[in-house]
Formats: structure tokens, sequence, C-alpha cells
């Protein structure tokens, strides 16, 4: 299949779509990834060591820097392609593909987007999302649509769960787009910005739960920031605690307050969350009963 291609591409979906591209026959020239951070738990495939192995030089320095647009330049791809790369693409890269620039999104654009919008999605309770091939112009996840594919969100569904339906649904559109990139037959779908929706980034200290609401809406930021993300915690005798699993259940407590211990059941602004395991700072998780019978706990509240 003709037609040069740069790459940019980070995480299981930047390996799992560069694996589709290779699996067609296309020309890769160059990839650009990051370095691993130290800081962060690397529970994802390496989309370096991909490339390595089929031969494919790479570049962990930021594409936008002059050297790597010169080099960019140099190569004048046919297509740049971006699944999950970190960096914003500035516009004078944009411009030099001879068939356009374009990124995989994990939203069902124009919803959520923006950063990490799988959590985002979670958190906030959605019942779908998805993955959108789209054009990149200057202002973020905001170019027209080539093809874009929906996934169903579970209620049990962690925000890793549904990473791994999200990076499917990826692989699907590359293997359905990237041949009509070739012949320069992909549709262009304008996206209407106005029906859609922007998030930003989220910081670890995002995870703190507030107990005024309700049991559902704590139990999906829960699930939409377990492992492997940081967590959501909460204070409890002056100790922060991090609570990687719990479910709503009936009931009517005090928001924040301890109403049972076995099972252990907090109130909230609206019914109860029965808390199935945590992690005192510092120490091992545990399944919430062995966490009572460890700390001693009569009652009391988180906060």
């Amino acid at each position: 299949m003709s037609g040069k291609i740069i790459v940019c591409a980070y995480h299981n979906v930047g390996y799992r779509c560069l694996s589709e591209l290779l699996r067609q026959g296309a020309e890769v020239a160059l990839v650009f990834t990051h370095e691993d951070s130290a800081t962060e738990e690397i529970w994802f495939e390496s989309v370096r060591k991909l490339a390595a192995k089929h031969g494919i030089p790479t570049e962990t320095g930021d594409i936008n820097l002059p050297e790597n647009v010169a080099r960019v330049r140099e190569i004048a791809p046919d297509l740049l392609l971006s699944f999950y790369y970190r960096n914003m693409i500035k516009p004078e890269v944009l411009e030099i593909p001879k068939r356009g620039a374009l990124n995989l999104h994990g939203s069902y654009l124009p919803k959520y987007r923006g950063r990490v919008p799988i959590n985002w999605a979670v958190i906030n309770g959605e019942t779908e999302t998805g993955a959108t091939l789209h054009y990149m112009v200057e202002k973020p996840d905001a170019g027209d649509i080539v093809d874009q594919e929906k996934v169903a969100i579970e209620f049990t569904d962690t925000a890793h769960d549904v990473f791994g339906k999200v990076t499917e649904a990826a692989v699907k559109v590359i293997s359905r787009s990237f041949p009509l990139l070739i012949n320069g037959t992909a549709p262009r779908i304008p996206m209407d910005l106005k029906t859609g929706s922007y998030f930003g980034g989220r910081k670890p200290a995002d995870g703190k739960i507030d107990w005024n609401r309700s049991a559902v809406e704590i139990y999906n930021l829960i699930r939409g920031v377990t492992h492997p993300y940081p967590g959501a915690f909460a204070e409890l005798d002056g100790k922060k605690v991090l609570i990687w699993k719990a479910i709503p259940v009936e009931g009517e407590g005090e928001p924040g307050k301890i109403v049972s211990v076995e099972p252990l059941r907090v109130g909230t602004g609206a019914g109860l969350l029965e808390i199935r395991s945590l992690q005192e700072d510092g120490a091992a998780e545990v399944e919430a009963r062995e966490y009572v019978r460890l700390a001693g706990i009569k009652g009391g509240s988180f906060s």
C-alpha cells in the first residue's frame, strides 16, 4: 500500500492502531512516542518496542521541536496519524502531510473533547462512549470526522474496562478508514461543537470524595479512577484512605458517617456506599472487612 506515514502514538491505543497499520502494509517512516514516566503506573503496551521490532525509527522528543518539524518536512509524509500522543501538535506540523493529519480520540465526538475522555465518561455516569478518527486542526478534537464507533459502558465497568472496549473500537475504525485515507476517498463530516462537550485533564487530587454527593455519583468517581489510575480517596481518623472498590446500596445516613462496619457502609447525600476494598496511605490494599478488623473501626466519619 503506497503512501508514507508518520505516526505519533503511545499507550495501548497507539500500540494496537500502529499494529493495524503495519498489518495493512503501511509504510511507516517514523514514529513519535513518549518516554515512560517514573511516576506513572505503566500497565500498557510499548509503542517504542513495537516500532523497534519492525525496524521503524522512533523519536521521543516533542514533534513540535524545530529539529523535529524539519525532520517531518524532510520525510514529506502523505499522512500524519496520532493515536493517544500526549502533545498538542502545532499547526505548522499539521500542514505538512499531503493528505492531512488525523487523530484517534477516545470518545464519540463531539462529546468529551479534551483530556482523559474515558475517565470523564465513567465519572459522569455515561452509558456509552466510543472512538473517533478526525482531522486535526488548531482547536483540540474539533476537525472533520472520518469514522467513529460506539461502545457501551455498563454500570459495573471501570475506566480500565471501558478503555479496553475503546481500544477495540479504535482498531475497527483504523481498519476501515486507512485504505480510504490512502486512496483519497475517506469522508469528511464537519463536527458540530455546539452539540458536544469539552473536559480538561485530571490530577490525583481530583479523586477526593465529596460525601454530600449521592452514592451513585461517588461510585462513578471510584470506578472512574480505580486501578490502574490514582484512585478516589477520603480521610478517616486523620489518615488518607484510598477506596478502590465500592457499590451503592439503599439506605440513609449522614454524609460521610459510618452507619455499619460489617458490611462497611457510609452515608452520602443520597443512599449508602458499601465499601468493598480500600487502602490506608502507605499500606497494602485490603478487603473492607479486614480493614475494619485491623484498624479496630467501630464507627466514625469519613471526610
